[in-house]
């Protein structure tokens, strides 16, 4: 071993010991005792560039904020070698405080968070809603927010001439539209797994584990399904005209998932935007991130300090199978009609169990190319013309976690302690910045739940760091 090789080793040893100490004296001992080498790696680790200082979560409790908190935080934050802070303001069970979330009080403070962030060197990035998951808010309109497919199911006989009003599906937030009327032949009980707001991707149908396989009066025929959407009028009222035979009159439409951003202030809570369409991200960032943009002055010629950057964390908001434009979205990267599949939706069979396991399959990859796309890409897009970075904890969605986390500009994983739980997420964000060229891949570094906080010695916790480091982290953001 080179001497170089030599001093390089024993400056690492130095600052292992030093960290699991929590003192810098072996440090400065091995720098009166080492002549300076002027190599780059020896000096980075003497006095760390800015951009290789850690971040932290800056967690904003239910309104409890002021001016002087604030500055004090944040000079705190830069006495002790922090680079940046995370901003989520969150309701933890605290008490309301007097400045509601994105008030006319509340911009003025984040004004002042800027201004401060820049004074001391510090940047700052802003989660993009109130709680720390989704994009969600007040703002949001039921047309805009998070899309679920619905039905109601008649059953009628023919030959007939029938004439009545068809239950309305589900409504959630006093929203839904119709999708479709179809008429399909009555088959029997057997029903596979459909698409559900259950957040997993890919996931296959599966047999009917109570009967087996699908018998012939299972399955509908792809030619018998009847669109009767046209004998339907604005109230439900439905004329027709029933050939002989049992048929099934199912109702389609849409309604909202209902699924609200969290743990967030009541002043910030609102609706989760459709992550399928271009226009509901849009609207989010309209109702929080381009006023703030606006308040702190920020442009596309990026300045040191302040606000640079807004943030998306974990999916933890449920999945959708709906969006206004589906059908031609579907129509576009499939390159055919979901129209005579949309039975499939219910759990029932058309032309096989085959088929519409592939039917599900396409609705899912469909699904997961438009969260990369219009949520995640147009985000970034948003981001970037507003002057900020994006950046993303990018896995637990209904969509291919890798080319999602490459729409970000900085990846991030996350991992706990004591267990190491979620560590994997490090390795696959940082994949998502190989494959997409994102040199900063950060973690959500240390968080633990409420029997764990503060009760793990240093040197355990560097553990879980190092393997973070080894998995490809290069920024850690500490969480409580």
């Amino acid at each position: 071993m080179n001497m170089n090789n030599r001093r390089r080793l024993l400056m690492l040893i130095c600052v292992t010991v030093a960290m699991i100490l929590g003192t810098a004296r072996p440090l400065r001992a091995a720098e009166n005792s080492i002549p300076a080498a002027g190599d780059p790696l020896e000096n980075g680790f003497r006095q760390p560039p800015d951009a290789a200082r850690p971040w932290v979560y800056w967690f904003w409790l239910n309104g409890n904020i002021t001016r002087a908190g604030i500055t004090a935080d944040l000079e705190a934050m830069r006495r002790v070698g922090i680079g940046g802070a995370l901003i989520m303001e969150v309701d933890q069970g605290v008490p309301v405080g007097p400045v509601d979330f994105m008030s006319p009080r509340w911009r003025a403070l984040f004004r002042h968070v800027h201004a401060e962030a820049k004074r001391l060197g510090l940047e700052i990035n802003m989660n993009d809603d109130a709680g720390w998951n989704g994009s969600g808010g007040p703002w949001i309109k039921p047309a805009e927010a998070m899309q679920q497919v619905v039905w109601t199911e008649t059953n009628v006989t023919g030959p007939r001439h029938f004439v009545g009003k068809l239950p309305a599906p589900q409504r959630v937030a006093d929203f839904y539209r119709d999708i479709i009327v179809q008429a399909i032949p009555t088959v029997g009980d057997y029903r596979i797994p459909s698409i559900e707001t259950k957040a997993a991707f890919p996931r296959r149908a599966k047999l009917n584990v109570n009967t087996g396989a699908p018998a012939p009066t299972d399955i509908i025929q792809q030619e018998s399904v009847t669109d009767i959407t046209t004998k339907i009028d604005a109230n439900g009222r439905l004329v027709w005209d029933v050939p002989a035979g049992r048929w099934t009159i199912l109702r389609i439409g849409h309604t909202c998932t209902g699924a609200q951003n969290s743990p967030a202030p009541a002043s910030g809570r609102g609706l989760e935007c459709d992550k399928l369409s271009k226009a509901g991200i849009e609207s989010n960032f309209a109702g929080m991130m381009a006023k703030l943009a606006a308040d702190t002055g920020i442009t596309k010629q990026r300045t040191p300090g302040g606000l640079v950057a807004t943030h998306i964390d974990s999916w933890e908001n449920g999945s959708q199978n709906w969006t206004s434009q589906m059908r031609a979205e579907f129509q576009a990267r499939r390159g055919y009609d979901m129209t005579p599949f949309l039975p499939v939706f219910t759990g029932r069979i058309v032309g096989s169990l085959e088929i519409s396991d592939r039917f599900l399959w396409d609705v899912r990859r469909t699904v997961s190319e438009l969260v990369i796309e219009n949520y995640a890409g147009q985000f970034r897009r948003l981001a970037n013309s507003h002057g900020m970075r994006f950046t993303v904890e990018a896995y637990g969605g209904p969509c291919d976690s890798i080319p999602y986390g490459g729409q970000a500009d900085e990846p991030m994983g996350e991992f706990w302690t004591p267990s190491g739980a979620a560590l994997p997420t490090c390795r696959g964000m940082a994949s998502a910045g190989h494959i997409y060229g994102k040199p900063i891949i950060g973690a959500e570094a240390f968080t633990s739940g409420k029997q764990e906080r503060w009760r793990e010695h240093p040197a355990l916790l560097k553990a879980l760091g190092d393997r973070a480091f080894c998995d490809g982290i290069n920024r850690f953001v500490f969480h409580r």
